[in-house]
């Protein structure tokens, strides 16, 4: 029978995990999630901000996903290892704000609320593609697997 080494001593995961813990301490990166949290937050809270309220089901939409997208931006810097994967919904809830004046049931597009989500949408998507790309491209492995061998 063979013994295993404990995966949490295994190099390859320490690396990744000071990868992940430089990614984020960068300037570059602290306020790409500090601009996340305050366009999921004005996100949640624009139809109120910006006066199409009455637009119920625009408003209950952009609700929802403004207090998802913040919570998707805001997991980063505690725990990015765990949480890196989440910015591709971020900007999956990025690119469905862009759209969803014309996507939700009713008559939803009115000015205000096209560009506020069209704005929107485009800074949270920017916002989640700058935090996906965050740890790739860094020195090392760059995100990718190592060769191993020569070459």
């Amino acid at each position: 029978m063979t013994t295993h080494a404990d995966i949490e001593q295994h190099p390859d995961l320490a690396e990744m995990r000071s990868r992940f813990e430089r990614a984020t301490t960068t300037p570059r990166a602290q306020a790409v999630e500090t601009l996340g949290l305050v366009t999921g937050l004005f996100l949640a809270a624009s139809p109120w901000i910006v006066g199409f309220s009455g637009l119920t089901n625009l408003a209950v939409s952009n609700l929802i996903t403004g207090i998802a997208f913040a919570l998707c931006m805001g997991g980063f810097s505690s725990a990015y290892e765990r949480t890196h994967a989440m910015a591709w919904a971020a900007c999956a809830i990025g690119a469905w704000t862009i759209i969803s004046p014309w996507v939700v049931a009713g008559e939803m597009d009115t000015t205000r609320s096209v560009v506020s989500n069209v704005i929107v949408g485009a800074v949270a998507l920017i916002c989640g593609l700058a935090m996906a790309a965050a740890a790739g491209g860094r020195g090392g492995s760059g995100g990718g697997g190592r060769r191993r061998g020569p070459g």
